[in-house]
């Protein structure tokens, strides 16, 4: 199974900004792959707020969250594993939650990527005339841009 981490913290994102929170997140700035300003590190964590009006360019993808901030005016280009999330909460009451430990959490170096498909295994799609597709794009195009147009205007 694919961990519930990241679907968890999009879900919790959208549900403090729908109530006008500010969300924040606990990261653990030791994890592999995490890239956070290690001069705001307190005791191998970071708590970072991830408010639109905080961040530039946020997008929470399968295995990490990933945006730019910036630290004493400096612009600075953030990179959080879900793995190192511990948690997100709103920083005005606290709702949110902790994050417990998932089987593809164990090991940090080993962490959850997704499968890559093999380029072996991929094959050409097939197009009517029996031809793959990327070839014989060139005739197909000619072949439809004969003669009037199909569409009629009513008024």
């Amino acid at each position: 199974m694919t961990p519930k981490r990241p679907y968890l913290v999009r879900a919790l994102y959208e549900w403090l900004l729908d109530n006008e929170l500010t969300p924040h997140v606990v990261i653990d700035a030791n994890w592999p792959g995490t890239e956070v300003p290690a001069e705001y590190v307190q005791d191998g964590q970071i708590v970072l707020n991830i408010h639109p009006d905080a961040t530039t360019g946020l997008q929470m993808a399968e295995v990490d969250m990933q945006f730019q901030a910036r630290f004493g005016g400096v612009p600075r280009r953030i990179t959080v594993p879900y793995g190192a999330l511990l948690a997100i909460y709103a920083r005005e009451n606290g709702a949110g939650s902790i994050f417990e430990p998932e089987p593809a959490y164990e090991d940090p170096e080993a962490a959850f990527i997704p499968e890559e498909p093999n380029p072996a295994d991929l094959k050409p799609v097939e197009t009517p005339e029996g031809t793959p597709e990327n070839e014989g794009d060139s005739a197909g195009k000619s072949a439809r841009s004969r003669g009037r147009p199909h569409l009629k205007v009513i008024k």
